[in-house]
């Protein structure tokens, strides 16, 4: 086909039949939800909202000094507080999840990423991983019984 043909393909947002193929009222409706949301996010931002959806406070029942070492994307080694091995897993799912979190909000903060971060058992019976020299937190317990066990069984060992 040459430049100059055409009788081509000839792109629009219309079908042939001139029917939107988005309704409009949809279109906008998107564009509204994004400038409300952005609206709220500002407002809490700029009036310094506390953050609502946090758990209640308690007391600690125990709390454990970690360090976790990224080997690569699937590979993590946990240490004790005193260097020994903890754990080594080629496949670390849940705890390299965790670890890559870690390791990126700490590379954000310009802190070495291989510094101990706690684990703390509430006597609510919440397990938690809170960074000391960040604002990194995780709730262990809200991600199901299989990822909680992961750190769970980790911990026993400790």
């Amino acid at each position: 086909m040459s430049s100059t043909d055409n009788s081509g393909f000839k792109p629009g947002f219309k079908r042939n039949d001139n029917n939107d193929m988005i309704p409009i009222g949809l279109i906008r409706a998107m564009f509204a939800l994004v400038a409300v949301s952005l609206a709220l996010v500002t407002y809490a931002s700029v009036t310094g909202r506390q953050i609502a959806a946090t758990p209640a406070d308690a007391p600690i029942v125990e709390q454990w000094s970690l360090r976790m070492i990224g080997q690569d994307a699937q590979a993590v080694t946990v240490l004790r507080e005193d260097g020994t091995v903890l754990a080594d897993m080629d496949h670390g799912g849940f705890v390299t999840v965790i670890q890559n979190g870690l390791m990126t909000m700490r590379r954000r903060h310009g802190i070495d990423p291989s510094l101990p971060v706690d684990v703390i058992r509430f006597e609510n019976g919440r397990l938690a991983a809170i960074d000391p020299l960040t604002d990194y937190r995780v709730e262990l317990t809200v991600f199901g019984p299989e990822n909680l066990a992961a750190f769970e069984r980790m911990l026993a060992e400790y």
